[in-house]
């Protein structure tokens, strides 16, 4: 029985070593793997400050915070998102929300949490993010009004006033 459990043990190691580059001759080739991903460039239809989707400059409107709507989309972010995200800018599952809004536009990061799919495709940043976090972001399927009122929390934890 030991030896059996040895002869298993053992392949695993050599079938883990030859996929995960662990030998000199599996390295380049996991190496010449994972550079397209990084290196990919966002399709000439693409615009990183805008994303993919419905949103942009004439339809997203950024005042003084209110207060209410970030309320509201804390509660929504703790159901939703806090399982993966942190709002300091620690990674948990995903990267943390700290400092986004200013990294991000509005639109980008309302497209960004309504579509995902199609921008963590196309968009060079959110698939280097991914390379990072492993795990894609799953559409939560929010509405414009929470995808509104998480985005004026994430505004609130930056410092906006």
């Amino acid at each position: 029985m030991k030896k059996k459990i040895l002869t298993v043990l053992g392949l695993a190691l050599i079938i883990c070593l030859g996929a995960c580059g662990g030998s000199e001759t599996s390295a380049p080739a996991a190496e010449s793997a994972a550079a397209p991903a990084s290196a990919t460039k966002a399709p000439a239809d693409y615009d990183p400050k805008r994303g993919e989707g419905k949103f942009d400059e004439t339809n997203i409107k950024i005042g003084p915070l209110d207060a209410a709507m970030a309320d509201k989309g804390k509660s929504i972010a703790a159901t939703k998102c806090f399982s993966c995200h942190k709002t300091t800018d620690e990674k948990l599952v995903g990267p943390g929300w700290k400092g986004v809004t200013t990294r991000k536009t509005p639109h980008w990061i309302m497209n960004f949490i309504t579509n995902p799919d199609p921008m963590i495709d196309k968009d060079p940043e959110v698939q280097a993010q991914l390379e990072l976090c492993l795990v894609r972001m799953p559409n939560q399927n929010l509405s414009e009004d929470e995808a509104r009122s998480i985005l004026e929390f994430m505004r609130q934890n930056d410092g906006a006033h």
